[in-house]
């Protein structure tokens, strides 16, 4: 035994450890497949989990978030920032053998921009003009400069030949909605139902035919739950190797069961929203000002996220282009916010804890309270209570309010009608604030929650979305930072890491950046869980 043992040893010494092709991966996803086609892909994340590996975009991010070329091997933009020339890959294939052409990227755009298909990607794509210049290149114009479009590029093209024959009217019956032809790293192989006719697993296999090599882990299996609850217990119970959009709560746990749990940057953050039209003492800028002093971003991110969130500061985060770290900074003081309560008129004349102050003509003081509302999910309910709390602490009277989410869009958000609003906007890779904060968004279906109107922040979110120049485009998301940070629209709270649970088995996942809960699966090509042992070069 022992002559075996040091034979190993001397074995592993002399040998590195390198990926290998083999094994499956398995993982739980909560909810069902119906729709594996970019042409349908709404707000479902199992339906964007599988396509993301079954399919290909001319464009696809890398592991930091970034745009890159995909099914184009490159691209060129003409000096006004209208035409986007791409020059498509020769050794690309579809999962059948057939080859992918300039006509496949043809059909799935006039796919998207005709109403019988009803794609959800029609309202962001309907102003593109589509050229055929030869089989492997493509001109798409577009009305005006947009710097943002090449994020719009990653959307996952669908082979002509398998959809073509097929009426528009008819695709949500189509076999290959759940029996998908793409170009990506995985192919479709089966799917098992269950005797209520769900479908309860679906297997993928190592695209052979794969222009970028053929992945390491040679199959997945995708097993679909109803909650939460029984994806976390399929973990537990080795059913499976990992679970994604996991709770901060369960980190700890999931990790004593021999998880790695990965912490993902997305673009989304959370703020508290202020309408200075409908609150007199919101629309004191010291009131704002000392209600951001008074709130402790750092605490809510501990207590309510066990400090799985980045805290922020603006709606520009701290990993996007632009960001500038040097924006007036409000800390977090009572003191502070209690001293410019004082000296901006607004005092507890009665002794009731709660100050008021006489507006302009008014002869009844306006006492300083707010009705903060949000929707009722656990951490948003959370993270309420504690602003509720710190806001109390320097005089204000708080009343907390929650709704369902379907109520505090179409009952509040739509009509504007809060004073105090605590909700998050997701944003895209390449940050465009356009729709959150220009002065043309402020009413629905405009995304502006907090009304802000500012002549000179409207030029330059202009120039974001429109500049070529990255320098410029840079120098403008700076600027407009600091003219955010100096009239105190809203208070910034915190972006939440998106968490995802997979076995320590499963190596080289390095992905750090994602804009959407499928983008996890970027680079997977490079995962492995198989080795082999090659000798180390003396």
């Amino acid at each position: 035994m022992f002559g075996v043992a040091w034979i190993w040893m001397g074995y592993i010494e002399r040998t590195n450890a390198i990926p290998a092709h083999g094994y499956t991966y398995t993982e739980a996803l909560v909810g069902e497949p119906q729709f594996i086609n970019p042409i349908l892909l709404g707000l479902n994340d199992t339906n964007r989990d599988i396509a993301s590996l079954v399919y290909s975009g001319l464009m696809k991010y890398n592991e930091n978030g970034n745009v890159v070329p995909d099914l184009a091997e490159r691209y060129e933009i003409s000096e006004d920032g209208m035409s986007y020339t791409f020059f498509l890959r020769t050794d690309a294939e579809w999962h059948d053998g057939e080859k992918v052409t300039v006509d496949d990227v043809m059909f799935t755009f006039s796919a998207i921009l005709n109403p019988e298909y009803g794609s959800p990607q029609r309202a962001s794509l309907q102003e593109i003009k589509a050229e055929k210049i030869d089989n492997y290149t493509i001109r798409l114009t577009i009305p005006h400069p947009y710097a943002q479009f090449l994020e719009r590029m990653t959307n996952g093209i669908v082979p002509k030949h398998v959809w073509e024959n097929i009426n528009p009217k008819n695709i949500s019956l189509a076999e290959a909605n759940l029996m998908p032809i793409g170009s990506g790293p995985y192919r479709f192989v089966k799917f098992a139902k269950d005797k209520y006719g769900r479908i309860v697993s679906l297997s993928l296999a190592a695209n052979q035919r794969s222009y970028n090599g053929t992945p390491f882990i040679a199959a997945i299996d995708f097993f679909f739950y109803q909650t939460n609850e029984d994806a976390l217990q399929a973990y537990k119970q080795k059913k499976v190797m990992g679970v994604s959009g996991i709770e901060s709560q369960q980190k700890g746990e999931l990790e004593k069961y021999g998880a790695h749990v990965y912490a993902m940057n997305v673009p989304k953050y959370f703020a508290v929203f202020f309408n200075q039209t409908s609150n007199k003492a919101l629309a004191d800028k010291n009131v704002r000002i000392a209600l951001t002093h008074a709130t402790d971003a750092m605490a809510i991110t501990r207590d309510v996220f066990d400090g799985n969130a980045t805290t922020i500061d603006s709606p520009v985060l701290p990993w996007f282009m632009g960001y500038n770290p040097d924006v007036k900074k409000y800390a977090p003081s009572i003191e502070t916010a209690q001293a410019l309560l004082e000296e901006s008129g607004w005092k507890d004349r009665d002794a009731d804890g709660i100050r008021e102050k006489t507006i302009g003509k008014d002869k009844e003081a306006t006492p300083l309270a707010i009705t903060l509302i949000t929707s009722d999910l656990p951490d948003l309910i959370y993270t309420g209570e504690l602003l509720k709390a710190q806001w109390e602490a320097v005089g204000a009277r708080v009343t907390f309010e929650t709704y369902t989410i379907d109520e505090l869009k179409q009952q509040v958000i739509k009509q504007r009608g809060y004073e105090a609003l605590l909700f998050g906007e997701a944003l895209s890779q390449l940050p465009d604030p356009y729709l959150f904060w220009h002065s043309s968004q402020r009413r629905d279906p405009g995304l502006n929650l907090a009304l802000y109107n500012n002549k000179d922040a409207d030029a330059l979110l202009e120039t974001m979305r429109e500049s070529l120049s990255a320098d410029e485009r840079t120098a403008s998301v700076g600027k407009f930072q600091e003219i955010l940070a100096e009239d105190v629209p809203a208070i910034f709270l915190y972006s939440p890491h998106y968490l995802y649970a997979v076995s320590n088995d499963v190596k080289n996942i390095i992905t750090t950046h994602i804009n959407t809960p499928a983008r996890r699966f970027t680079a997977i090509e490079a995962w492995y869980i198989a080795t082999t042992r090659v000798n180390k070069e003396q």
